[in-house]
């Protein structure tokens, strides 16, 4: 029975956690900064365009109140040419403030998307490198997620958050020195809106960073739903369940609708208390400034140095909500990228690694043992071991979850085996190049992944250089030349997402070419067989006889016809394996094997 947490704890517990995601969030900040450094040429460009900028911004208030001065003064000297020159100041301050503006804002962009196909770049290269381990756990929605809004939360950061913080400082900073010089008690009453914004901008910040999260795992959720929902359509459609799969779209959709609308709530409130705020402390500017003015304190053109000073403000104060909002999005974003490109990578190359150097081409097990990860131990396959030299061919058999597959995803090292090692002429396979075992084991696996092109750039996947007549040549050995032929565009049709437009047994016969493309030292066939039939089959095992000379053959299989061709069989239970032998000896064995034998052969006797 679990004992209830005391309140404190709870609190403490969530500080801990507050204070983790926080220092998180501000390590994925100063590490994005950078980032952007690294674009010298162009960040440096973005921030110093600014300061002119904004020195343009702020000469047209002085320039308008004198203006308005001189404007007042033509009723008793009535020139023009003041005035005029005044005009053409003011456009020539506008152009420049508009070139500069233009080259910080294209530099700040040139930024963010550069630093965006940077990470794009690693994002994706991270993914290719992880091992299997981490795809079994990870939905594929989640890393979209990442590698799609994670990505421009922080490829917005430095123009919308760094440059923006650049423009803000120096707006409110050198124009609180000018407004105070000019009357220290009007200055601050223009800038009294300041204090009150900093605050109600912390304070947005800490709630949108927490919902942004929150957000975050609901579009994840949604990018799951929909993933699952185009890649299982057949499925949906078969048992008539569309309206069940919109309803759980909708549901998660609202979800995300719904925390959409708070965190636009809280940046909406807080900006319109920022923006009243600014307008109150415009009107006691106003206030104070007319009776300065009726007193002969100041010039009219003063006090509309001052208005429009704060009519300039006012946008940037509106944006201050926009520019806290890419902080909290960038340290958030910035933080679950990345934690994915931080990840460490499981199945990499030994520091010393050399690549594997094939002389005999025997494969060796000793004593294999493999555990997933989050099974809490509990062996997938246990105690291994065997012995295949060139030209064997070794049979799999056993029934479903019996470690089958687990085994043979060892070979190439999709995973490495917890216990015992895994040997090719004597060379672990965990200290050599793992480019050079994914060239010495071939796997044609169950699942018969296609990709959206051709059939030829499908079988020349593993050679891409490779001459029509090899291609041709292993399309024949895995009986699919003839079925090729009789397509429109034969070698250059296109096949649909996944293959979709194939049937299984050909989905499987064109993988089977595919791999044959390649020359390793091992071969392994895990159940890849399973949706072609018998005759078929037959005549592919025939044309790969010759072909299984040269290598170690292993094949997964249910069926014994597809072992007909194998020296030595293993049966497996349980992720061990229980019966080893030739055919004969295992059915004079009479154990699993000869059960599995009179099942097949003679099922009604079996019965």
């Amino acid at each position: 029975m679990t004992t209830p947490s005391a309140p404190g704890g709870r609190d403490r517990a969530f500080r801990r956690t507050a204070a983790t995601d926080t220092a998180k969030g501000r390590a994925a900040i100063r590490r994005i900064t950078a980032m952007c450094f690294r674009y010298r040429a162009r960040a440096w460009l973005a921030l110093a365009a600014t300061v002119p900028a904004v020195l343009m911004q702020l000469a047209i208030p002085v320039i308008l109140g004198r203006a308005v001065d001189r404007t007042i003064a033509m009723a008793e000297t009535p020139q023009m040419r003041p005035l005029v020159l005044i005009a053409l100041t003011l456009l020539a301050v506008s152009v420049l403030r508009g070139l500069f503006t233009l080259a910080q804002n294209f530099a700040a962009e040139s930024v963010g998307h550069a630093l965006a196909q940077d990470l794009r770049n690693q994002i994706y290269a991270k993914i290719q490198r992880l091992p299997f381990s981490f795809h079994d756990r990870t939905h594929s929605g989640d890393l979209i997620t990442v590698g799609m809004l994670d990505l421009e939360g922080v490829r917005m950061y430095f123009s919308t958050a760094l440059v923006r913080t650049l423009l803000l400082s120096l707006l409110i900073g050198i124009g609180a020195f000018m407004l105070i010089r000019a009357d220290p008690i009007m200055g601050l009453l223009a800038l009294s809106f300041v204090p009150f914004a900093a605050w109600r901008s912390s304070a947005m910040q800490l709630t949108l960073r927490r919902t942004w999260l929150i957000l975050q795992e609901k579009l994840g959720v949604l990018s799951q739903r929909m993933e699952e929902n185009l890649a299982g359509i057949r499925v949906v459609r078969a048992f008539a369940a569309e309206p069940h799969e919109m309803a759980r779209f909708d549901a998660a959709s609202k979800d995300a609708l719904d925390y959409s609308h708070q965190r636009i709530d809280v940046r909406v409130r807080n900006t319109s208390a920022m923006s009243l705020a600014f307008f109150l402390s415009m009107g006691l500017v106003l206030l104070y400034g007319g009776r300065q003015v009726a007193a002969g304190e100041i010039t009219v053109g003063t006090l509309a140095t001052f208005l429009t000073f704060m009519t300039i403000l006012q946008m940037p104060v509106r944006q201050l909500g926009l520019m806290v909002n890419a902080y909290a999005r960038a340290s958030t974003c910035g933080a679950r990228l990345f934690q994915l490109l931080d990840m460490p990578e499981e199945i990499a190359d030994a520091p010393d690694a050399r690549p594997l150097k094939v002389t005999e081409g025997t494969l060796t097990l000793d004593n294999v043992g493999f555990a997933y990860h989050g099974t809490d131990g509990r062996r997938a396959v246990s105690g291994i071991s065997l012995t295949a030299r060139r030209g064997e061919t070794i049979g799999i058999l056993g029934a479903p979850g019996a470690g089958k597959t687990t085994l043979m995803h060892l070979l190439p090292r999709f995973y490495d085996p917890t216990e015992g090692s895994i040997t090719i002429d004597g060379q672990d396979l965990r200290e050599v190049t793992l480019e050079s075992v994914r060239e010495a084991v071939a796997i044609v696996q169950q699942d018969s992944f296609l990709f959206t092109t051709s059939i030829e750039n499908n079988i020349a996947y593993a050679a891409p250089r490779a001459e029509d007549r090899r291609i041709r040549g292993v399309a024949e050995s895995a009986q699919l030349h003839d079925y090729v032929l009789g397509l429109p565009q034969q070698y250059g049709t296109v096949v649909g997402e996944r293959g979709v437009s194939l049937s299984g047994g050909q989905r499987q016969r064109l993988s089977i070419a595919r791999t044959l493309m390649m020359t390793p030292a091992v071969l392994v066939f895990d159940d890849s067989t399973a949706a072609i039939d018998a005759g078929t089959e037959s005549r592919i095992r025939a044309a790969l006889r010759d072909y299984a000379k040269d290598r170690v053959t292993l094949i997964v299989a249910h069926r014994l016809a597809s072992l007909k061709d194998a020296d030595r069989i293993l049966f497996m239970e349980d992720g061990r394996v229980v019966e080893e032998g030739t055919p004969a000896e295992l059915l004079a064995l009479g154990g699993r094997y000869k059960a599995l034998h009179d099942l097949q052969m003679s099922p009604e006797d079996a019965a």
